[in-house]
């Protein structure tokens, strides 16, 4: 399984239900930013990640490829991200998790849904995952397989300074709220969670047994700082080729999961984005930067809807 599941979850896994084990030697400190480095990180803010110009009925909307982690300095957005943003009325997350109907629901899923059961070495494994990352298995045990296999995959990138908690999705969102944008919901919490779930529980045991692997491989934190790092420097040469460096399309069960989780969303999420636009909004779509790349991309699916699409180049 890739560990690429991490990418459309996000920040709510870490913080709905688990509390770290901070006082332990060697786990993380709690975070609490110096206000210097907050007033440093706005002064100094420098445009990361990917952004396109959507042209089409004679206004514009821009498309944005971000990551589900971050750091504090990259709080604030850089002044070309800033200027689209405020040149759009409405700004489009894959899901906006400060919305409390959001929170909500995803809440209620989180708390009914019904995973299938693991094999009792594979649990084994996961406790010891849990404790490497600071985390009490008994609260990752409320949740199905896959989404305590996230939850620990996102806390891996702690190794790398890399946290949910500055997720870009959700600085964006506190961003749209304060400019009182009109926020809106590219997709549904219930629409993600099923999407995540395995459908039998033989999937669910390999699905956790390669995740495993990767955590304990260091593969899931090697993928994601590879991720952050294309994304900090806008080398779309580089996250373009994805595949090519992933290392997470090995077998046919990779191969589908992928295709379900990027090529088959981007097709809802592109169409979604488009009735805003033909609706007259003026959109700034953020999404996941993976879904930006490769023929199926949403730059390449936007274009097949009629846009001009620009591709706006920040260094």
């Amino acid at each position: 399984m890739s560990n690429i599941k991490q990418i459309f979850l996000c920040y709510l896994l870490i913080f709905a239900s688990i509390s770290h084990a901070e006082a332990e030697i060697g786990c993380p400190p709690a975070l609490n930013p110096n206000p210097e480095i907050i007033k440093a990180a706005a002064r100094n803010a420098k445009d990361h990640g990917f952004l396109w110009k959507l042209s089409k009925l004679g206004h514009i909307s821009y498309l944005y490829g971000t990551i589900h982690v971050g750091k504090v300095d990259w709080m604030f957005p850089g002044p070309i991200v800033k200027k689209a943003i405020y040149s759009t009325d409405t700004m489009a997350l894959e899901m906006d998790m400060l919305d409390p109907d959001i929170q909500a629901r995803m809440k209620k899923s989180m708390e009914t849904m019904h995973g299938n059961a693991l094999p009792e070495a594979l649990i084994e494994k996961m406790k010891k995952q849990a404790k490497a990352k600071c985390v009490p298995y008994e609260a990752l045990s409320k949740m199905p397989p896959e989404f305590q296999l996230m939850t620990l995959m996102l806390l891996d990138s702690r190794k790398s300074d890399l946290e949910a908690a500055y997720a870009i999705d959700n600085i964006l969102a506190n961003w749209g709220h304060a400019a009182k944008k009109t926020i809106v919901s590219l997709e549904s919490p219930e629409m993600q969670i099923e999407m995540l779930l395995s459908n039998t529980p033989e999937e669910t045991a390999i699905a956790t047994e390669e995740g495993l692997a990767h955590l304990e491989s260091g593969r899931a934190n090697k993928q994601i700082k590879h991720i952050t790092e294309a994304w900090v420097k806008s080398d779309y040469d580089d996250i373009s080729k994805f595949t090519e460096w992933c290392e997470c399309l090995d077998t046919d069960f990779d191969r589908k999961s992928m295709k379900r989780l990027l090529d088959d969303r981007n097709l809802s999420l592109a169409d979604n984005i488009d009735a805003l636009h033909m609706g007259g909004k003026q959109v700034f779509a953020a999404v996941g930067t993976l879904h930006m790349v490769g023929e199926q991309g949403l730059p390449a699916l936007m274009s097949m809807r009629g846009y001009a699409v620009e591709k706006l180049i920040f260094y």
